[in-house]
């Protein structure tokens, strides 16, 4: 069985066209957040996502978009205009599917949220530090998360082994990453918005049947993605990120 791991698409429609079509055929897809915000195409994502049959969790853009948060008081001002302008973007069906939302599944081994087991929607686990204190908020082997648009892996220690300390694993890209019996916070990066220092789009691919989980990086237009973003009005500063993946 395989699953593609998608997360903090953001809007960005070129970035996820692509990355459909690299995944290929896959038997599920799984989205931890932030279908929409600051991205120039959030109905066309959210009907991407819809008709594909993602299984979709919320993220704080979503909520926001959806009306469930007030983002003048949650977010900064670019992030909030691009929020608002977003909301006016979709339809009430689109609003009540991003409302709609769950901030947490448990899908069998893995437990998916978009922020932290700790804080679903808002913590950013940047550091192991912040992921050993999470590892206790999640009953399930692996947890999925996103947010931070960082591909990330925290690995906890075996029981038997208690002297050891827990690991961060920046993966590499096509390099599979074993499962084992050692429990795992993973960090698939982000599709539409990439922060890590790449502009190519980031998502992970699970294999079940070989336990493994591996990162893929796609490149696309982003040039065309930046027009549409200033020919909508978005604020400048959040197309020019795109080009340098920060």
């Amino acid at each position: 069985m395989l699953i593609a791991i998608l997360s903090d698409i953001h809007g960005n429609l070129e970035a996820l066209d692509e990355v459909l079509h690299d995944m290929g055929a896959v038997d599920a897809i799984w989205c931890l957040g932030d279908l929409v915000g600051y991205g120039p195409d959030p109905a066309v994502c959210i009907r991407r996502a819809r008709e594909g049959k993602f299984i979709c969790i919320a993220g704080n853009h979503d909520l926001a978009a959806g009306g469930k948060m007030d983002s003048s008081e949650a977010f900064n001002s670019e992030a909030d205009t691009a929020v608002q302008w977003t909301a006016q973007q979709l339809n009430m069906a689109d609003r009540t599917f991003l409302a709609s939302l769950p901030t947490e599944e448990q899908h069998g081994d893995f437990t998916l949220v978009h922020g932290s087991p700790l804080d679903p929607v808002w913590e950013y686990l940047t550091n192991v530090r912040l992921a050993q204190l999470n590892f206790d908020y999640f009953a399930s082997r692996y947890c999925l998360v996103g947010h931070t648009h960082v591909p990330l892996v925290f690995r906890q220690p075996m029981p038997e082994a208690p002297a050891q300390t827990y690991e961060t694993i920046v993966p590499q890209p096509d390099e599979p990453l074993y499962l084992d019996d050692r429990r795992l916070i993973i960090n698939p990066g982000a599709v539409g918005q990439p922060r890590d220092g790449h502009p190519e789009a980031a998502y992970m691919l699970l294999d079940m049947d070989a336990a493994t989980i591996t990162l893929r990086r796609v490149p696309y237009p982003v040039d065309r993605v930046q027009q549409k973003m200033l020919r909508a009005g978005l604020p400048e500063r959040l197309a020019r990120r795109l080009a340098y993946g920060w």
